[in-house]
């Protein structure tokens, strides 16, 4: 699928809008969720009871798969969510990094014959067994039943696009979904001050910092590893989406501020990654400022702010 040309929108046409922000928030996450049942109802209309969805970091596909399958279930239909994270080999199994480290995001870090019988079972039958990932002791612990017989089961991984994973069952049997953030933001002269990876890395930080105990000196450090890993296992199989799931929401522009600039005095001013930091906190100040308490509490955005 030929992914459409991203939105460039006007920093000054943000600020309009933010001075009615609570009209503002709600336009944005009413747009928000028209995309996700739009492309629900594609789903199934497509008869595809496989939803393979994926996208780069901090896009919201984790918590887009499971307002997909939501939106599923409110035309009618069961759907469930399953990660692929569920199917690591644990600790001691992974391939290396040539600096003999854990090597997580290579496809061979997934148990492959596992998945692929999982996804022929629900093909053939609509039901299997799928294993359950234990993150604290980095080992497989258990089982869970997946059911798509009447509605469908969505997949959500880095490697959900790859080929290699799907390319057993005939190609009418899997919805590829592609999710990406399709807008960013341009300066007065019209020029390009917010990428959409500008934006990634702002969700991040402010993520990693609020959920995952990561300072942001920490999260600098892997954003050019993650970086190369998109480019290597999600962006090179973006052309095989059926289907693009836009996460972006126009105000979050004007939230980030608040939160990134604390963050910054955080970093050692000797740090690689600090001028980054201080380029993306400077561009956001081009935006009005906005409250987190804004942002309601069912949103795609809480993935990153809480």
């Amino acid at each position: 699928m030929k992914h459409p040309p991203k939105r460039l929108v006007s920093c000054e046409l943000i600020g309009l809008a933010a001075n009615q922000p609570e009209a503002f928030v709600q336009q944005c996450e009413q747009a928000y969720r028209r995309r996700v049942a739009s492309l629900a109802r594609r789903i199934l209309s497509s008869g595809c009871h496989i939803v393979m969805l994926t996208g780069p970091s901090a896009t919201g596909k984790t918590t887009s798969a499971n307002k997909l399958a939501r939106a599923v279930t409110q035309l009618g239909r069961p759907a469930q969510v399953l990660s692929l994270d569920d199917f690591f080999l644990g600790e001691g199994l992974y391939p290396k990094h040539e600096d003999g480290t854990d090597d997580y995001e290579c496809l061979e870090a997934l148990n492959l014959p596992v998945l692929r019988d999982c996804l022929q079972r629900l093909y053939e039958t609509g039901v299997s067994e799928a294993p359950v990932f234990d993150f604290v002791t980095e080992q497989p612990c258990g089982t869970q039943l997946v059911d798509c017989r009447d509605g469908i089961v969505v997949v959500e991984g880095l490697h959900a696009l790859n080929p290699a994973i799907t390319d057993h069952l005939p190609a009418q049997a899997v919805f590829n979904v592609y999710a990406s953030i399709r807008e960013e933001y341009a300066d007065p002269e019209g020029l390009r001050c917010l990428k959409t990876q500008d934006l990634r890395l702002a969700r991040r930080l402010n993520r990693d910092a609020v959920t995952r105990g990561h300072d942001a000196a920490e999260t600098l450090d892997m954003w050019l590893h993650v970086c190369e890993g998109e480019e290597k296992y999600i962006k090179a199989f973006r052309f095989r989406a059926d289907g693009i799931l836009d996460t972006a929401h126009s105000y979050e522009p004007c939230l980030w501020s608040a939160l990134l600039t604390p963050l910054l005095d955080t970093v050692p001013a000797e740090h690689p990654g600090r001028e980054k930091l201080a380029q993306l906190c400077a561009e956001l100040q081009r935006f009005p400022g906005l409250p987190v308490s804004l942002v309601p509490p069912d949103s795609m955005l809480r993935e990153f702010v809480d």
